[in-house]
């Protein structure tokens, strides 16, 4: 049984139609990409996956379940978790509380047990804690605990914010853009450290990119979509080299 199977997801947005009977099949510890010009609906895929939009019509099995029309906090509690093309922080709370609240699904405790400090609210809390600073520590940012994410450069805002979606313990890691905004060293690194979590944590990962140096070094499939169609897929090789990708980018020439 595939980890994730989507099977003929459709959207319209009015009488817009942003994704056309969308087909995609992912095995547990694939890295794959998903591809394709600006307003391809790239973006459109993982908010119907991750619940942030409910699906005209379409199924989308995750471990046996179909997850389509649940809401983000039930598909995070099965077992997705997901980054922004946008850099989404609380720029007002520290580093670590960023980290902390990304287990509000599984705080332990009630609301009781929060006003009066009771032992079990005592007891989760310092559970939580010490996972978001494991979590830091991994991404090599546990000095910056107390730090706004403001305050931090834009590559470790963006490592703050993986290291958020890695602290829900994930099955399934949608990356949407996480190359957006980074210069030349903070992309090879960023490279670097998906590779090195994807072979740490056996973890799936699902990413849209448009550098594709990024998807070219760590994929091993990709599919394209252009205008809510799929117009290609395979590997990156086979993909670089597409007629219709080519001309899907550029018009002419290559990738």
């Amino acid at each position: 049984m595939a980890l994730l199977e989507i099977k003929n997801l459709t959207q319209y947005f009015g009488g817009l139609c942003a994704l056309t009977e969308f087909n995609m099949t992912i095995e547990e510890g694939d890295l794959v990409g998903l591809i394709g010009p600006n307003g391809a609906g790239k973006t459109t895929v993982f908010n119907l996956v991750s619940g942030f939009y409910q699906p005209t019509r379409g199924e989308i099995i995750f471990n046996g379940k179909n997850i389509a029309g649940l809401k983000p906090h039930q598909v995070t509690a099965l077992g997705i978790a997901r980054t922004f093309q946008n850099i989404r922080l609380w720029h007002e709370m520290s580093v670590l509380d960023n980290i902390m609240i990304a287990q509000h699904y599984n705080l332990g405790y009630s609301l009781k047990d929060l006003f009066l400090r009771t032992r079990r609210y005592q007891e989760n809390e310092k559970r939580i804690r010490d996972e978001a600073y494991k979590f830091l520590e991994i991404m090599n940012l546990k000095e910056y605990a107390l730090e706004k994410p403001k305050n931090l450069p834009y590559g470790m805002q963006r490592k703050v914010e993986i290291a958020r979606a890695l602290s829900v313990k994930p099955k399934l890691l949608l990356l949407d853009e996480p190359a957006a905004g980074l210069n030349s060293a903070d992309v090879k690194e960023l490279i670097e450290l998906i590779s090195w979590i994807h072979k740490e944590f056996k973890l799936t990962i699902w990413m849209i990119e448009h550098q594709m140096t990024v998807v070219m070094s760590l994929c091993s499939w990709l599919k394209v979509i252009d205008f809510g169609a799929t117009i290609a897929e395979g590997t990156p090789e086979e993909i670089q080299n597409n007629p219709e990708v080519i001309k899907a980018y550029l018009g002419d020439g290559k990738i």
